[in-house]
């Protein structure tokens, strides 16, 4: 049985500690078990020994319990003379003379400075002890409360005892002047006094103005007297506007906040869920945020002027721009994961770019970083998040945002409901990147439809492509050098920082983990699907069926995996191009890329979506069609897609609206094949199509490569022929020769018929008279 002596503070019930920083109750203390059990705030208790406990250099005691300090310091900071009124400074100095004339005699305490009838017999300290001292003091005091009744009841000098004088020598001797004063002159300030009754109406009222609109100072009041009224009658007295005010703002904070964010704010004291965490280091709190771009760019296909929407991951320490997308359509969780993996992985150099850009970080050279990722790294801060900071869209909120985050080992945390404040960083990035870069560019919208231009898709110039490689020279080259006005860290307030010193500085500080994730990561965070492999056709996902020869292995073999798929195969999609399924071999863990049967095994299959996917089954359904394969499915899906549309019709039978979504499902297949890996693009990659620059009218210069049309849609018809035959050559493996003419037959049985030989002798003897005699038989 372990034993343990008791610490020099008490451990009894009721004391209060503070381990590491937090507050704690002793709820009951075994000394002969060497058991505590602590009460926090929350609720929870810990058992913990009793040696732990002492031996911990971050517990101590709270000085809210601490006997052994005056009851005017307990909980708050020592008690000083500058605290008293001067009333209560001349007490206490009187007090001091009367310790000082019990201890030595004199008034003054100093022999040097002693007054003329200095010391009294009763005082003198070689003729009486401290004790008789005492006594004679209790004597004197009691004697001059009945000469000056009004001094003494100021001083309470009737009630000095001698137990009165020892406790005002002991807090001389250990506060000094200060231990003489009452603790009752610095009892704690509570305020004004509130009643039960007026208690329980303020906080109804502050419920009641939780769920109304936003009410003014005098309202609320009006609302207190009746509810008082209403419940307790007449008899209660209720204070003055200007204390009520006060009250209000002392108990429940200033209103001058929005009516919404108050009520979140409420609720988030309710629950205790308004903790302030401190980031400390990068990659602690990562900012996730999506906006549409105030900007009207040009899409790669049409030229059309569209908005698009702007994707931002800001490092909270360093406010570094780690990563960024472009998309012409919200966000979806893949882009969300993509963003993501651009913040774990090194941003390369671009071809325009200078040294001045190129990864300038102290501690890890240059190179070192290159060989690792195995390209030029430009300067922008790379890691692996801990915290995501989101806001509370879907598509921060579904199952395939939870595997993400299992496979890259961060937590995407929503932020608290109608409190912006906890994304406050990356919602001021905005507001900075649109006064320092958007609105200089043309096609600028302005913050509202007021301060539109006159026609901002005119004036739309720069292409997707075009606006977001100038957002990443602007990042690398402008944001992360500028300095900061109000962000500078704890550690250097006054100091000049921007985010790259601050990364440089958190490196020399914590050190870098030079952690570059492998290719293999793209297929890591795609969505998954859990299907059975068709011994024949290959597994069918989302209405398509796939094939490939790294299933041939596993054809008509179970999976052997348990759970609640039991039994299937795992294969990773990506949703932006459903041309392609991805699968992990069991054995070799190698990633196979699986087409879609339907796709052409000749020539580009122009883009498509999961949309024109359902849309293309409806559509058969429609017909009374059932298909058992794609090969029915692929006309209809070039139908819908814009495949079978009259060249010469194009530009009048789509509408803008079918353009943009034509552009949008161009876009993002192209951006799902430049996130696939080098080894998977090289033998998946579209061939380039033939594309020729046409200025927009209204645009003045402006550069837009679209796609060709007529090239286009020769492209889809000649991958359906080259399709179609193949497959028939593939059914008929030997190619007889094709029958005779009748003409031929004919001549060939008649006797009349000369010999081919005969003519050719003719012709080689005389070429000249061959030819003589063929103008004669013409005329």
């Amino acid at each position: 049985m372990p034993t343990a002596t008791a610490p020099t503070w008490d451990l009894e019930p009721g004391v209060e500690l503070i381990v590491d920083g937090q507050q704690w109750r002793v709820e009951s203390c075994l000394p002969h078990l060497g058991r505590v059990t602590l009460i926090g705030d929350e609720g929870a208790p810990w058992k913990v020994s009793l040696s732990e406990l002492i031996h911990r250099p971050d517990c101590r005691r709270s000085t809210r319990t601490r006997k052994d300090l005056p009851a005017a310091s307990r909980g708050r900071q020592p008690k000083a003379m500058a605290d008293l009124l001067p009333a209560q400074q001349e007490h206490v100095m009187r007090r001091l003379d009367h310790i000082r004339e019990v201890e030595t005699g004199y008034r003054s305490g100093d022999p040097q400075a002693a007054l003329p009838h200095e010391p009294l017999p009763q005082y003198d300290p070689e003729a009486t002890t401290l004790t008789q001292r005492r006594l004679a003091k209790v004597a004197e005091l009691r004697r001059a409360a009945t000469l000056d009744p009004v001094l003494a009841k100021s001083l309470a000098l009737y009630k000095v005892s001698l137990r009165t004088l020892v406790r005002w020598d002991v807090g001389r001797r250990k506060l000094g002047p200060i231990g003489l004063s009452d603790d009752r002159w610095l009892r704690e300030a509570t305020g004004h006094r509130i009643t039960p009754e007026l208690r329980e109406a303020l906080f109804a009222v502050r419920d009641e103005s939780l769920r109304r609109a936003k009410l003014t100072a005098r309202a609320r009041e009006r609302l207190i007297h009746q509810y008082v009224r209403e419940t307790f009658g007449d008899g209660v007295e209720i204070p003055g506007y200007d204390v009520l005010r006060t009250v209000w703002r002392e108990w429940f904070g200033s209103s001058g906040g929005r009516q919404r964010y108050a009520r979140s704010a409420a609720l988030a004291q309710k629950y205790g869920t308004g903790r302030h965490v401190v980031v400390h280091r990068p990659g602690q709190v990562v900012a996730l945020d999506t906006t549409v771009l105030p900007v009207k760019v040009l899409e790669d296909v049409f030229g059309d002027p569209v908005s698009v929407h702007l994707t931002l991951a800001l490092d909270v320490y360093t406010h570094s721009i780690v990563a960024f997308r472009l998309s012409l359509v919200s966000d979806s969780s893949i882009d969300v994961a993509m963003v993501l993996r651009d913040m774990m992985m090194p941003l390369p150099m671009r071809p325009d770019w200078g040294e001045d850009m190129e990864w300038a970080y102290p501690g890890i050279p240059g190179m070192v970083v290159a060989d690792f990722a195995g390209y030029d790294v430009a300067g922008l801060p790379f890691f692996a998040p801990e915290t995501v900071t989101t806001d509370h869209g879907s598509v921060y909120r579904n199952h395939h945002l939870v595997e993400v985050q299992r496979v890259i080992g961060a937590n995407i945390k929503p932020s608290r409901v109608l409190r912006p404040t906890d994304k406050k960083t990356v919602e001021r990035a905005f507001g900075a990147i649109q006064s320092l870069l958007f609105s200089l560019l043309l096609g600028y919208q302005g913050v509202d439809t007021a301060d539109r231009g006159v026609d901002p898709e005119a004036d739309a110039c720069l292409t997707v492509a075009e606006m977001e490689h100038v957002i990443a020279t602007w990042v690398v080259k402008v944001w992360q050098n500028r300095r900061f006005d109000s962000y500078a860290p704890s550690w250097d307030p006054g100091g000049d920082h921007s985010p790259n010193s601050l990364f440089a500085a958190s490196m020399a500080q914590g050190g870098f983990a030079l952690q570059i994730p492998s290719p293999d990561l793209y297929y890591q965070l795609l969505p998954t699907h859990r299907v059975m492999i068709h011994g024949k056709r290959g597994v069918k996902i989302k209405n398509l069926w796939y094939n490939g020869e790294a299933l041939d292995p596993y054809r008509g073999e179970l999976s052997r995996r348990g759970g609640k798929a039991k039994n299937r195969y795992v294969f990773h999609r990506d949703p932006r191009d459903p041309c392609f399924v991805f699968f992990q071999d069991p054995r070799t863990h190698d990633w196979h890329p699986l087409r879609w049967v339907g796709l052409p095994e000749e020539g580009h299959f122009p883009a498509f979506s999961d949309a024109h996917v359902r849309q293309a089954m409806r559509e058969l359904r429609k017909r009374g069609l059932a298909p058992r394969s794609d090969r029915e499915l692929l006309p209809v899906l070039l139908e819908l897609i814009g495949g079978k549309i009259p060249v010469d019709q194009w530009p009048t039978q789509l509408t803008k609206k079918q353009r943009t979504e034509h552009a949008r499902e161009v876009t993002q297949a192209t951006a799902a094949a430049a996130d696939r890996p080098a080894k998977a693009v090289t033998h998946m990659a579209p061939p380039p199509v033939v594309a020729v620059p046409v200025a927009r009218a209204g645009s003045k210069g402006a550069k837009v490569v679209p796609l060709r049309w007529r090239e286009r849609a020769q492209q889809g018809q000649d991958s359906v022929n080259s399709e179609r035959r193949r497959r028939r050559e593939a059914s008929v493996p030997d190619h007889p020769l094709p029958p005779q003419d009748l003409s031929e037959r004919l001549r060939a049985s008649s006797l009349l018929t000369l010999s081919d030989d005969d003519f050719e002798d003719e012709e080689e003897a005389d070429p000249t008279a061959a030819s003589e005699a063929e103008e004669e038989v013409c005329e």
